[in-house]
């Protein structure tokens, strides 16, 4: 499947993927646990360019990232659901499986950010870890 589609859990944001996604992981990192309210967040790697907004206007929180550039995180104004990511300096940008209208066929490659990770999150057994970002490209993408 190519075309993906996406959105809001109001549905002021929609959105579609044209291009393949790149890979899928999970991140533990402390802004992914606040912006998924505790855990860690599921994510897929789509290219910049593949990524069409088709009704609404994401607002962008911005923070710098470990790499010392702004990562700017996509949510709805109206009902705060987390959308997509814009690490710095990337041609992908990773968004929120929970965003995807269908996930179900898409399946983590890899736990990022462990080092931030409470004792509590779960970790898939046989997925590679990493205490912050992996080598790239990430393993399966």
């Amino acid at each position: 499947m190519t075309d993906r589609t996406g959105g809001c859990a109001c549905g002021a944001i929609r959105f579609r993927i044209n291009a393949p996604l790149m890979g899928v992981g999970i991140c533990h990192c402390t802004d992914c646990q606040k912006a998924s309210g505790g855990g860690p967040n599921y994510v897929a790697l789509a290219p910049k360019t593949g990524l069409e907004v088709t009704k609404g206007e994401a607002k962008i929180y911005s923070r710098k990232g470990d790499s010392g550039g702004d990562v700017g995180r996509a949510f709805c104004p109206d009902c705060g659901s987390p959308l997509w990511s814009l690490p710095p300096n990337a041609p992908f940008l990773t968004v929120k499986l929970g965003a995807l209208d269908s996930n179900s066929d898409l399946t983590p490659a890899l736990h990022l950010y462990t080092s931030s990770a409470p004792p509590w999150h779960l970790m898939h057994e046989g997925l590679p870890t990493f205490p912050k970002m992996p080598p790239s490209p990430p393993p399966g993408a």
